[in-house]
């Protein structure tokens, strides 16, 4: 999982680098529904139990890209991405008892939440309600399509297929939202930039597929924080490739989610 979190960083990392972010993140949906596409046929497919769950998550992310949009319109990415993948797992963790029957002891909650204390204190500060009303309203979308995943995962008894078949359908559902509002423009950056779009795809397919498959072997809400370590791994792909600064307070928020890893492991 923490293999799958610096995939999840690296693509992000990716899009933040470009000079048109919206259509750099089409691009990725994109060129990871076309990875998806080419693979997933070659492979066993998922129970049709779990395909109901696949056709939810590839609408549910509908969402996500429209709360991410509102979120990085009102305010700065070092502020909107902590919160949407910090308040995720901390709502996945209170929903899995309820949902899966998953009872975390002291020592996992503990971990838990300083992985979260951490990733939340990289947005600390001053900003425009309107983003954190878009950010929040985004971690909710991420705990949802986290446990419908991991119901989808777990009915489909092939847990990389049911990951490479949901890129494939939301591909579909994001290229046409892109379509939609970009037109022209995405088909001409596509062709443009298709090295940047694979690359962004495989990466992003790496970093999901590995986290449904871990979601088959775990309590979700474990997976579901350890894959959002991927904030600290960002900041760190930051400073050294976007020079941005690694300030005394990202460095305590690292602590804090070391410190809650090593009590995972306890």
């Amino acid at each position: 999982m923490l293999g799958a979190a610096v995939l999840h960083a690296a693509w992000n990392a990716l899009v933040k680098a470009s000079a048109d972010k919206q259509l750099d993140t089409f691009g990725v949906a994109i060129g990871s529904g076309l990875i998806a596409l080419a693979v997933a046929p070659c492979l066993t497919p998922p129970a049709p139990e779990s395909w109901p769950w696949l056709v939810a998550s590839a609408l549910v992310h509908i969402l996500y890209f429209i709360f991410l949009a509102g979120a990085y319109r009102w305010g700065e990415l070092s502020f909107a991405y902590p919160v949407m993948r910090g308040g995720g797992p901390l709502i996945v963790a209170l929903a899995g008892a309820a949902v899966f029957g998953e009872v975390m002891n002291g020592m996992q909650w503990a971990g838990i939440g300083f992985i979260c204390a951490g990733i939340l204190a990289l947005a600390s500060g001053t900003h425009d309600r309107r983003a954190i009303y878009f950010a929040v309203a985004n971690a909710v979308v991420i705990a949802a399509y986290t446990l419908i995943d991991a119901k989808g995962a777990r009915a489909s008894g092939a847990p990389v297929a049911y990951a490479l078949w949901f890129f494939a359908a939301n591909g579909v559902v994001i290229g046409v939202l892109g379509c939609v509002q970009r037109g022209r423009d995405l088909a001409a950056y596509c062709r443009r930039q298709w090295p940047r779009t694979v690359l962004g795809g495989t990466l992003a397919v790496g970093a999901y597929g590995i986290a449904l498959w871990a979601m088959t072997r775990a309590p979700v809400a474990l997976v579901a924080v350890l894959r959002e370590t991927s904030v600290i791994f960002a900041a760190v792909f930051g400073a050294l490739f976007l020079r941005e600064k690694f300030t005394r307070r990202r460095l305590f928020a690292t602590g804090a989610v070391l410190l809650g890893l090593v009590a995972l492991r306890l």
